[in-house]
């Protein structure tokens, strides 16, 4: 049988899903067409152009201006701007015959069967045998609209529901009709993990399938327990948020964001048909949400939700609270509760679920009745949704941005106290939880030998969840293959000779212990292994250096300790670059400041697709003191081709750090030249990324990795590079565009990235640029703006402009 490859695919319908998926393939190079429907009516401004109905400009107006509202959104649903460019638009009479020529035709129109089944009945027509048609819909049965199409359609046809937006959200699911073929199960799996980059799942083609049955239960669940309970928004979202590992949008900010008007409507959908549900009523839309529909108020889109933002009268924007009660917006109010001060201090989410349900004030009974719920729930539709339960908690985890799935928790509390909590509410679990327990098995979950196992109800014993092989957990390996610790990493042994480098500090922040274990690991790897990874599983890579510990020192005017402390970091990014072995760094998410200088340092980056890079030392009133200013500087003049570019090459770079650009994806830093084209790799799936990273490291070692000899051949302009930036930083001082401190913090860096102030340019070492990096950098901790925007970021996590 031949090899399945997508090079190209049609989307049909161009709403926001269309859109956000036609974005989303043209992020991983897929060349797309993207279709729509032809208007019937000319706009005033087309009849003041003179156009007809024929015209190609009109013919397609639909689908351009869908498509450019959905690349103009925030968050970009694209990686670069221009992947654009491989995506090509049309409508559905003109270009419709296209299709033939496509490996993949994904149908996004609106959730109504019958326009489906016309637009089915229309790509019959075109499509060729054998190619992959699949629907993305996020309830209506597939096997419904598989009737009456041929058996090559049949086979090769099922549903693909992406959850919106399709770039950020990982879960995607797959959902056979009757005749689909196993192979094309398969291979759709098999894509969506390692090109789409995401958590794929084969569910069962029963009412909103996985992730939604759960997911909004669970939303359902809370509106019924908010009046109840006599709750505030305010505190359901203190108590679903973060505190739980979950997104700090928690529930109602959530809901606007999505907007009520499309949750109200899979739970309509879900009511409709699921009659034998045990939690039927659940679907039942409450009071206050038909209110909120009869009034519009569908959140974001609407501009009032539950949340409403207002400008009072000095301009200044106040976010308002919608008052369940009253149905009025009020002042916002600041939730507060006992059992969540109780848990401050617990950093790991699964080690709180036991002091959250032990809790004696409303909070507890909260998270009592909420779990209880949510465990009942979760086990009953076993076999019903999946016969899998780890499939439940990849879909909440994948889908809803759930650290922890339900029976994830359920062994977090324990399964007979789970238990408990479910008949607490006078329900029952399924009886198969009972059965395992009885068989000895105490938990849903067992990790061995670095894999995971869940619980196989006919098997009776734990399985291994499939398709592990493709990535390492390092939760799952780290007790086992620990080489050594200190409280801020965790060192790995990776297997075929790779060491890795775990940050396990707060936020993974970087300090003197992360440091300390970064150079252990470097003693330790080149003295038994072949090469380094830094990699972790965290929410990010890293947000930076330990700005307390630079603050503490700077009020203190310890400067030589301060002065050793940046040295330390500097020569450990410089270990990273001239040891003796291969270092690979593998980020993702935010990787800021000595994140980010780590990654400049490294042999090889090997990044997850998602991920925020850049030096945004400037906010906190330094520049990058960790070799990034250096490192920055020793970029722009391997750029440099001819003297007139010369400079404008080293302004690029200059901004880069001047302006705190943050690459909105890995594929943008690529544009600051924070990682460099045809060396470093990107990874759609972060899953897969620390697997990539050590093949890298092996990959380097196996072809003779050699020592690289430090530069001293860096060509630095002095004055004809330092007086134009300082003029430049006046025009901007003058213009009012920035502050006196930042154009001193701009003058410092220009100084540096210049070479100093000298009189024509020349070749300098790197411990050259380090060592004016540094003295720049201390400099700056003497200012007393400087110590205010450090303060302003410990206590408010945002910058400071002063």
């Amino acid at each position: 049988m031949s090899k399945r490859r997508i090079n190209k695919v049609a989307v049909i319908g161009s709403g926001i899903m269309g859109s956000g998926i036609a974005c989303h393939f043209a992020n991983i190079g897929v060349e797309v067409l993207l279709l729509d429907i032809v208007p019937r009516e000319l706009t005033d401004k087309e009849k003041k152009k003179g156009l007809t109905l024929e015209d190609e400009e009109v013919r397609n107006r639909v689908v351009n201006n869908s498509l450019q509202e959905s690349i103009k959104s925030k968050p970009a649903p694209l990686y670069h701007k221009d992947f654009a460019d491989r995506i090509t638009t049309g409508n559905m009479e003109d270009d419709i015959s296209k299709v033939s020529e496509v490996d993949w035709i994904i149908e996004v129109v609106v959730e109504r069967l019958d326009i489906k089944k016309q637009v089915f009945d229309n790509l019959e027509k075109h499509r060729t045998e054998g190619t992959l048609i699949t629907s993305n819909t996020s309830g209506i049965p597939i096997h419904k609209m598989s009737e009456g199409r041929s058996d090559d359609f049949q086979k090769h046809f099922c549903g693909t529901h992406f959850f919106n937006p399709p770039r950020y959200l990982e879960l995607f699911e797959i959902i056979p009709g009757p005749k689909t073929d196993q192979e094309v199960l398969d291979f759709l799996n098999g894509y969506g993990e390692k090109f789409l980059g995401k958590t794929s799942i084969v569910a069962k083609d029963t009412p909103a399938f996985i992730g939604n049955r759960i997911g909004i239960f669970g939303i359902q669940s809370l509106f019924h327990q908010v009046k109840e309970m006599g709750l505030t928004v305010e505190e359901v979202d203190k108590l679903t948020g973060p505190v739980i590992g979950r997104q700090k949008s928690a529930t109602f900010r959530t809901v606007d964001v999505v907007g009520l008007d499309t949750l109200v409507h899979v739970a309509n959908g879900i009511y409709e048909n699921v009659p034998d549900d045990e939690e039927h009523e659940i679907f039942k839309l409450p009071g206050f949400i038909d209110t909120m529909m009869e009034k519009e108020w569908l959140g974001s889109k609407s501009g009032q939700g539950f949340y409403k933002k207002i400008k009072d009268d000095k301009g200044n924007s106040e976010i308002l609270t919608l008052d369940l009660d009253k149905m009025e917006y009020r002042e916002k109010e600041r939730a507060s509760f006992d059992t969540l001060k109780k848990t401050k201090d617990i950093d790991n989410v699964t080690d709180r679920f036991e002091v959250l349900i032990n809790g004696d004030d409303k909070a507890g009974e909260f998270y009592r009745k909420n779990f209880g719920a949510l465990f009942a729930y979760a086990s009953k539709r076993i076999p019903e949704i999946t016969d899998e339960l780890y499939k439940i908690d990849d879909a909440m985890k994948a889908g809803f941005g759930w650290q922890h799935g339900p029976f994830e928790i359920w062994d977090a509390v324990g399964v007979k106290k789970g238990i408990e909590l479910i008949k607490d509410l006078g329900k029952e679990p399924a009886a198969w939880v009972n059965e395992m327990l009885e068989t000895g098995v105490n938990s849903f979950y067992d990790v061995r030998e670095g894999n995971t196992y869940y619980y196989g109800i006919p098997e009776k014993t734990h399985v291994k969840i499939p398709g592990q092989d493709s990535y390492i957990i390092l939760d799952n390996i780290r007790e086992s293959k620990e080489v050594f610790k200190n409280n801020g990493v965790v060192v790995e042994d990776l297997g075929d000779g790779i060491l890795n480098v775990e940050f396990r500090s707060k936020m993974n922040s970087v300090g003197a212990d992360v440091l300390a274990g970064i150079n252990k690991a470097i003693d330790i790897a080149e003295k038994s292994y072949d090469g380094l990874v830094i990699a972790n599983n965290g929410k990010n890579f890293s947000v930076g250096a330990n700005v307390g510990m630079i603050f503490m020192m700077a009020v203190e005017q310890e400067y030589d300790e301060l002065n050793a402390a940046v040295k330390y970091f500097q020569d450990t990014c410089m270990r990273l670059r001239y040891s003796s072995i291969p270092t690979v760094v593998a980020p993702h998410g935010m990787t800021l400041g000595g994140g980010c200088e780590m990654t400049l340092h490294a042999d090889r980056v090997v990044a997850a697709a998602e991920s925020y890079i850049g030096l945004v030392e400037f906010g906190v009133g330094v520049i990058p003191g960790g070799g990034g200013s250096k490192e920055m500087t020793v970029r722009a003049q391997d750029l440099f081709r001819k003297d007139d570019l010369e400079l404008n090459t080293l302004r690029e770079h200059f901004l880069t750090i001047g302006m705190a650009k943050v690459s909105t994806s890995a594929y943008e830093a690529f544009d600051t030249n924070i990682l460099k084209e045809g060396k470093d790799i990107i990874i759609v799936n972060k899953n897969r990324r620390i697997a990539a990273a050590k093949e890298v490291a092996r990959m380097m070692a196996d072809q003779g990795y050699t020592k690289p000899i430090e530069r001293t051949d860096i060509k630095v302009l002095g004055k004809q590079a330092l007086g134009p930036f300082l003029v430049g930083t006046d025009q901007m001082r003058a213009g009012n565009y920035i502050s006196e401190h930042d154009q001193k913090i701009a003058n410092k860096l220009a100084y540096v990235m210049s070479g100093g102030d000298l009189s024509e340019p020349q070749q300098v070492s790197e411990q050259y640029l380090l060592d004016l990096e540094r003295e720049a950098f201390l400099s700056l901790c003497g200012e007393r703006k400087t110590l205010e925007r450090l303060q302003h970021m410990i206590q408010k996590n945002k910058p400071l402009r002063n």
